[in-house]
């Protein structure tokens, strides 16, 4: 069995070749087939003008349970320190652009 991460946005072992993507009635007529491969090679892809991706349950659970940070907490947390930034006056009678 192959193991791969959702979070990547390619898969390792699958990098030189794209990933294909399946028509929808190719899709109905062989889904046993898209799941098996949603587990072995990784995310199937189904679609183009609406695309679906499937994906094994667990991958789906595993991705749900890692808690993610809100934008504000990530922002203050990576905000370049450091920086010796000169602020100017908000009193001062400047051009505005």
């Amino acid at each position: 069995m192959v193991r791969y991460e959702l979070k990547r946005a390619t898969l390792s072992q699958h990098e030189a070749k794209p990933p294909r993507v399946w028509k929808v009635a190719e899709a109905k007529a062989r889904l046993s087939e898209i799941l098996r491969l949603s587990e072995e090679e990784g995310p199937q892809r189904i679609g183009t003008r609406r695309p679906f991706v499937v994906i094994p349950e667990r991958v789906w659970r595993e991705r749900k349970e890692v808690p993610r940070k809100a934008l504000g907490q990530w922002l203050v947390e990576n905000t370049p320190r450091g920086a010796n930034l000169t602020i100017p006056d908000r009193n001062t009678k400047r051009k505005t652009p």
